[in-house]
This record gives C-alpha cells, structure tokens and sequence, in this order.
C-alpha cells in the first residue's frame, strides 16, 4: 500500500463522517400560548421595587407585572412577578451572524417567553398547581430575587433565583416546604421547551440543534439524533443527572443540585418551512417530590456558549456538549489540540495566523513518520524495475505477480507495510480535525482575508440556483483546498511506482476523490477548509525538501548489501504477516486455478 493509496482512503472516510446533511418537509412550528403572562418585555428591562399587592391565585384580582433584572459581565436576566418566571435570558458578549455582519451591538437572547417556556407543576390534594400561574411578591437583595405567592389557603411558596458577579449559571431553588402536608404523590413536573432561532450563517447546520442528557447509571451521556428534517423522541424511564438544550454554538441546562430527573420525554422537532423558529425543543422532566417538601428542590441554569474550557466544570460529563471528537480520537483532541489552541489563542490574535501556526507544529510533529514513509516509497520506486520484470514474465495473473513481488520484498529486506504505518498513524489527526474544527466555538465570527467568519462557509459567489449535494454558493477556501489536493496527488503520482495486482487505480483516485471530498466540503467552516489547504502545502514542501536528503544510489546499495546477506544467511526470514499474507496469496491462485479447470472441464 502506497501514500497515495492511503491518502485517498483517507478523504473518502473523512467525507463518509462529515457528509451528514439532507433536505426534507418538515411540520410548521408549534406556538407556546401559555409561555405569554399577560403583556410582554424587553429583555433589557431595568428592575423595579415591587409595590404591596394583594398575592393570591385568583386570576380575577388585578395585579400589575413588575419586572426584575439580574446583571452580570456575561447575562442579563429579566424575570417577572407574573409566574416569578424567566422572561428573558440574554447573552451580553455574544452576537448574531445577523448584528456581527450588520456590526450592531445586540446580544443573543437564550430564552424569551414570547416563544419559549419554563414551567414548574405540583400535584397537591389531586390538583395540579402550576407555578407559572401564580401571581408573586418579589424581594430583591444584591445579586438575588425572590418570589413568593401566597395561596388561597395562606401558605407561601417561594421561588428564587441568584445570578453570580460572572459567569454564565443561575442558581434556581423552589421551597415548598409551607405546603408540605398538601403535596400529593411522588413527584412534581417541569416542562421546558424552546423554540430555536437562528444565530448563525447556516440554517441547516442549525437544524441539527439537539437534546443531550446524562443517565445517572454509569454516567451515560446521550443525546437525540441531529436530524435536521425528521422528528425524534425519547421516553426515558431512567433517572438522569442533568439535561441541556445544544444549539450549533450555545446551550442552555438544567442540572439538579443534590437531586436527579427520574423521569424524562425529550423531543426535537426541525421546521424546515419555518426560518424563524427553526426547531423546536421539549423536555417534559420527572422530579423527586420529597425534596419540595423539605425545601431541598434546587437547580442550576447554563446559559451560554458551548466552550469546552467552560461546560466542562458545570457538572459531570457536561463537557461532552462539545463533540470534541468520536471516542477512539478524544484523548488526542482533548490532551494536545485543545490546550494547543488555547495556549496558541493566548499570543496569537489572528485566528488565520493562528491555524497556520497549528498547521506547522503538528506538521513537524509528523515529519519523521512523513520521512519513514517517503524512504519506504523510495524503495519501492528503486524495486520498480524488477517488479515491472516480474509482472512482464508473469502476465495477466495479479496473485501470482503479487505473491512474487512479496517474495522480492523479502529477499532484499523491505517491508511493504512501512510505508503504510506511519501514513495510517497520521489518520487519526486528519480526522480529529474534521471533527473538532466545526464544532470549535472558538472561531465563531473570526475573520480572515476573504472569509468574515471562520466557523461558517466562506461565499466569494452566491449561486441563483442549487446545485445537489453542492449548495447554492461557491467557497474560495474549499476550491483552494481542492487544488492543493489535486496539486500534491499529481506530485505523488509521479514519484510513486504502479502497484501490481490493484483492484483499484489508486492515482486516478487522487485526482477523484479531492473532487468529490470539494462537494462535501463546500458547506463546512472556513476554518477547516483552510486548515486542510495548509496542510497539503506544507506535506508538498516537507517531500520536496525530504526529497533533496534523500540519496536513491545509497538506498540502492543498501537494497543489493541486504539482498546479498539474505541470500549468504539462507533466505530472508519471514514475519507473520508476511507468512499470512503468501498463504492468502497462494490460496488465491490455488481457487483461480481450481475455477479455470472447472470452466474448461464444462467446455468439454
């Protein structure tokens, strides 16, 4: 197996994991009449002292809404006497793709009870007694309000909630412990649904907003499927650690403080005609009633980015919102290519510097595996004339020709598979990046050059028409990376020999698959399109200069030194898979053979 064959095996697994995406009809989005209390409010409202009011369940008293504002370097939280409920959640340091491009200042709302829900519902005495339903009397005190709505039976039940100086968590505490003895049953329910709203470039990408969650048995983390066009549920019987709502590059989580969910039904419903609310989140949750009653029930709030140096310390296994990568990859996205970028990110501002910069340390962390394969390749072209003899004398039979070739291989002491290894080692990396890069908030609305965002598709050209499995726009950066796949395919091929016996033309596919790996690509970040053009650069320049150290007429003589002690020791001695792979070979031609005759002894 030659570099090239393996760089080809290499795109075409990269575009089986990332080609992800279809299109289909979808279901119009579902409306929320009862996330609305009475008038509505901008998310920027400025608290207000509550007045002394007259607290009570019946809906035919009057009350006037107050609202409230818990503020923060990173949030701003409205919230209302009307439910004591969110009403908005909004993240100050972050934009739209929408403002960033119309350079505004408007932060993107997590939550807004125009259109999304948070509600809490307690059985008491046979009757449901929800939460968002009940008028409050607030009390605010630094960084923390309180509600309290006093029922008809004079007893008082409190929600709270308290926003740190930074960060992104708000704490949220229900004491119900004054109604104790009308609780009824074993549990209480929370419904909390999202209508998802795009913030980014890509609607599609956006569709693929999903629900994760974490089974408390074994610490199971899980999720619904990213389809961007079908519905998906989850009935969930098991008791679970925490639930969050992950978007392309934010969340928003519920996590149970000193308690879990026991019950859950998570959907995510896409509306593919709908471009405003894009998808639809619901998590109806099973609580526990025995921490109510002991005024114990706390929960905490994520609202913020999906960034891994920060989800990662919310709750255990909150990190995996971040698909650093499959499984089998973490521990090389995790220990090198996160704290890599976070200590790049430190002292390079340029986020295009900065991937250049990636490209050359871990390009140069390869380079002596890139060396051991272009000494194998060398060899390999050195042997070319013998193994072209060997095919001529043989003819049109590609097991014997290559049973030969081995046997050649091994009389001068070369293994065929150390050109392989080390390219095969360099997999990994390749597709640790394919990973993580569209999934790196990090190069959220980082321009550079052409590209005004990294983390999306770079448009030089919006096409009037969709061309499938393509797109309707031209990205400059994935057509670069296209030709410098092309370039290094056509370099490859002319130093590497023809391979006998291929069922496959390996260097006709280094010039296909680049082609087909461009549709598949055309839609990903700018970022990774450009970190992959990078990179074939730098491997051109790291084979040519590999190229100039390189002395064919040494390895040469190396090649006959070991032909002529192999052959003064006996023969050349042969390894397990070289022993396999001459009985694979052999058994091969033995079937051929058995098959001819057959064929000729039906003629007869």
């Amino acid at each position: 197996m030659d570099k090239n064959s393996i760089s080809g095996i290499v795109l075409i697994m990269a575009m089986l994991l990332g080609y992800q995406y279809f299109f289909a009809p979808k279901e119009p989005v579902q409306t929320n009449s009862e996330a609305v209390a009475t008038k509505q409010v901008s998310p920027a409202a400025k608290s207000t002292k509550a007045t002394a009011l007259a607290v009570v369940a019946d809906s035919s008293i009057q009350v006037k809404e107050q609202l409230y504002t818990l503020e923060n370097e990173n949030l701003r939280i409205t919230l209302s006497n009307f439910g004591g409920k969110l009403v908005s959640v909004q993240l100050k340091n972050y934009k739209s793709y929408k403002t960033y491009t119309a350079n505004k200042k408007d932060g993107i709302v997590l939550f807004d009870a125009q259109k999304d829900l948070f509600d809490v519902e307690i059985p008491t005495n046979g009757k449901k007694l929800a939460l968002g339903k009940l008028v409050y009397q607030a009390l605010e005190f630094k960084n923390q309000v309180s509600f309290t709505s006093t029922l008809p039976n004079g007893k008082n039940i409190i929600q709270t909630y308290q926003l740190p100086e930074a960060g992104f968590e708000v704490a949220y505490t229900i004491d119900a412990k004054a109604i104790a003895p009308e609780l009824s049953g074993n549990e209480y329910f929370i419904h909390w649904k999202e209508n998802v709203t795009q913030t980014e470039k890509d609607a599609q990408e956006e569709r693929k907003a999903t629900i994760n969650y974490l089974l408390t048995e074994d610490e199971e983390f899980d999720y619904l499927s990213e389809n961007p066009t079908s519905v998906t549920n989850e009935n969930l019987s098991q008791s679970i650690q925490w639930v969050s709502f992950k978007k392309k590059y934010f969340l928003a989580g519920l996590v149970p403080q000193g308690t879990i969910f026991t019950k859950a039904n998570l959907t995510a419903t896409p509306n593919v005609t709908d471009t405003v609310a894009i998808k639809t989140l619901d998590a109806q949750l099973v609580a526990p009633m025995g921490d109510l009653s002991t005024g114990k029930s706390g929960f905490k709030f994520y609202f913020g980015p999906n960034d891994y140096s920060i989800v990662k310390n919310i709750a255990p296994s909150f990190g995996k919102n971040v698909k650093l990568s499959y499984d089998f990859l973490l521990p090389i996205t995790k220990y090198i290519f996160v704290p890599l970028f976070d200590f790049l990110e430190s002292i390079i501002f340029n986020y295009g510097l900065l991937i250049i910069v990636l490209v050359l340390i871990i390009k140069t962390a390869l380079l002596p595996l890139t060396y051991k394969s272009y000494v194998s390749m060398a060899k390999t072209r050195i042997l070319a004339p013998e193994i072209a003899a060997i095919k001529e004398k043989i003819g049109d039979d590609p097991a014997r020709v290559q049973q030969e070739t081995m046997k050649l291989y091994g009389e001068v002491g070369v293994n065929p598979l150390s050109g392989c290894i080390p390219v095969l080692a360099t997999m990994p990396v390749l597709m640790a990046v394919f990973m993580l890069f569209p999934n790196l908030i990090n190069l959220r609305q980082e321009s550079f050059l052409w590209a005004e965002d990294l983390s999306t598709y770079d448009s030089i050209l919006n096409l009037p028409f969709n061309i499938p499995f393509y797109g309707s726009h031209i990205s400059l950066f994935c057509l670069l990376m296209t030709v410098s796949q092309l370039a290094y395919g056509y370099y490859n091929n002319q130093i590497t020999p023809d391979q006998p016996g291929q069922p496959i033309n390996m260097k006709m596919m280094a010039y296909v698959t680049p082609v087909i790996f461009m549709f598949v690509m055309n839609s990903f970040p700018a970022g990774l399109s450009f970190y992959y053009f990078i990179s074939n650069l730098v491997t051109i320049g790291q084979q040519l200069a590999i190229r100039k150290f390189v002395n064919e007429d040494k390895i040469k003589a190396l090649l006959d030194a070991n032909r002529a002690k192999i052959k003064a020791g006996g023969g050349a001695k042969k390894s397990r898979f070289s022993t396999y792979l001459q009985t694979q070979l052999k058994t091969m031609e033995e079937q051929q053979k058995a098959a001819a005759d057959q064929k000729k002894g039906k003629k007869k």
